[in-house]
């Protein structure tokens, strides 16, 4: 099966080492940033979502708007406005990008950051709420006679949209969350299931929750997608240099209030979390579990940027050559992951090299993996 990969775009440029500076929305580098992404090959770019963050869909049509064929995928949280709106704005975009959206749902595990918007629902209701909102964002996507809806969460009386779809197979939904709630409502929704970067036997793991909670729906299991951070250099020694670098320099940002090992950073904004924003999201959990577990797993697997940042966040890397990268990336893709989420630290000049150095590299692999029916095995732990 193709490879996909997905990029990564925000309102200015930063990350965990480039604290953000001028205003929060800068039209030319998301102009930039979205055109680097496509002539590097990737095939989708997030548009992220935070409570502080510039608006994720107008993000991404602005992304759409300099480019040709990149995809877009853009992070939605249900709850805050109707479901039915979101089904038109998300459905509007698809037409005007003839076809490039699709929808990232992120339900929200952190009590105190979804405070800040207004919500103050447990993270048990936010599934149920995001169960029964997806149910009605798809009827209004499909649906060619007025229709009724009345659950828990919404009440709907004669909902139709004028706009649907651009394709006929719809809007694809990503879905993210590792919770027995979140697992469920992936299984009743999600075309694809995004998952943080961790170790083999845990990524083949959660590829079988899913897939069982899918199969317990009647429905097929979704592609799978998984979320690392890349850091390469020509030697491997100059691989696991950088990445010290990075984790030194995130740790000098951080300045004497947050150490090694705290459970706190920088976030993506470049602010400082309280105390009150620790992660408290099952994803970011296991990333401290991983972190207890060493700094190099299955070889390439670094938890470094997870350890000082609390694994708040998709923090976890994969080090080494391109090619040895690209070696460990098929192996993920031999567990079943079909999509790679990609970004990097330097998030322009990383994007660059992905496309020239790594997505080749992987692309290569996998097609002739499928080419000899994946005869040919090799040692995920020794990749």
């Amino acid at each position: 099966m193709p490879v996909e990969f997905i990029g990564y775009v925000t309102g200015r440029n930063q990350s965990e080492t480039i604290p953000g500076a001028g205003p929060a929305v800068d039209p030319d580098y998301i102009a930039t940033t979205a055109r680097v992404h496509e002539d590097a090959g990737f095939d989708r770019v997030l548009a992220a979502f935070h409570s502080n963050s510039p608006d994720s869909i107008l993000i991404a049509q602005h992304a759409a708007s300099v480019t040709r064929r990149l995809g877009l995928l853009v992070a939605h949280r249900p709850g805050f406005v109707a479901p039915t709106l979101a089904a038109r704005q998300l459905a509007t975009l698809d037409q005007i990008t003839r076809g490039r959206v699709a929808v990232h749902i992120i339900t929200g595990g952190n009590d105190i950051e979804l405070q800040a918007d207004g919500d103050h629902t447990t993270k048990v209701e936010r599934y149920a709420r995001t169960d029964e909102y997806l149910d009605i964002v798809r009827k209004e996507w499909a649906s060619q006679t007025p229709f009724d809806h009345q659950g828990p969460f919404y009440r709907v009386d004669g909902a139709q949209s004028q706009v649907h779809p651009y394709r006929p197979t719809g809007i694809p939904i990503y879905f993210g969350g590792v919770s027995d709630e979140a697992i469920r409502v992936a299984g009743r929704h999600a075309d694809a299931y995004a998952l943080w970067g961790e170790t083999y036997d845990e990524v083949a793991r959660l590829i079988a929750r899913v897939s069982a909670s899918a199969a317990a729906n009647g429905r097929p299991a979704p592609r799978f997608s998984l979320s690392l951070r890349p850091i390469l250099a020509e030697t491997e020694d100059a691989a696991w240099d950088r990445a010290q670098q990075i984790r030194a320099r995130i740790v000098a940002l951080q300045g004497d209030a947050i150490q090694p090992g705290a459970s706190a950073a920088l976030d993506t904004a470049g602010a400082r979390p309280s105390a009150e924003t620790l992660p408290t999201n099952e994803g970011s959990r296991r990333l401290q579990r991983l972190v207890a577990r060493g700094e190099r797993l299955d070889t390439r697997l670094w938890t470094g940027v997870a350890a000082v940042t609390g694994g708040r966040w998709n923090s976890t890397s994969l080090v080494g050559t391109p090619d040895q990268v690209a070696e460990s990336l098929l192996a993920y893709y031999r567990l079943g992951i079909t999509t790679f989420l990609i970004r990097g630290f330097d998030p322009i000049s990383d994007a660059v090299a992905y496309g020239r150095d790594l997505i080749p590299r992987v692309r290569a692999l996998v097609a002739a993996e499928d080419a000899t029916g994946g005869a040919t095995q090799i040692n995920p732990h020794a990749a």
